[in-house]
């Protein structure tokens, strides 16, 4: 079983239910929710919007491989009512967005993946979250304690 990070965010419609229902999926589809941070109210990052985020991280006990992670992820994403992925840094309001932050201590950059998530440090809304359930975890590229980063 993989130990995985997920970040999640959602700044449309009853942002609080869409994270616990983003949470319930995850548990059906994916695996064993092991850790939930608590909901962070932030500003919008890369976009302007009207609309605060909210956002967490969870732990997930896995037996899926990132690729077929990432795919499920997707789908949850589209159940949830996402129309569209942020592509070349074009960020929009959404019901939901999970990234994968951490898998184990792998390091792995492909077309459609790269773990851990490049952006994971210079984000706030990222790290906060994180850093509540993982102080200890190391960052498998820099190899530092993410509450050291």
């Amino acid at each position: 079983m993989a130990k995985v990070f997920l970040g999640l965010g959602t700044n449309l419609g009853d942002k609080r239910n869409n994270l616990l229902t983003a949470v319930k999926y995850i548990e059906e589809k994916i695996g064993k929710v092991t850790s939930l941070s608590s909901f962070y109210a932030t500003e919008p990052w890369g976009f302007e919007s009207e609309n605060q985020f909210l956002n967490a991280a969870i732990c997930v006990e896995t037996s899926l491989e990132p690729l077929n992670l990432l795919h499920i992820i997707k789908d949850v994403e589209i159940e949830m009512g996402r129309t569209q992925k942020s592509v070349n840094k074009e960020y929009s309001d959404r019901p939901i967005d999970i990234d994968i932050l951490l898998y184990d201590d792998m390091i792995m950059e492909t077309e459609e993946l790269t773990i851990p998530h490049p952006l994971i440090t210079e984000r706030d809304f990222v790290m906060k979250p994180l850093v509540e359930i993982a102080s200890d975890a190391v960052h498998p590229v820099l190899k530092k304690k993410l509450r050291n980063i």
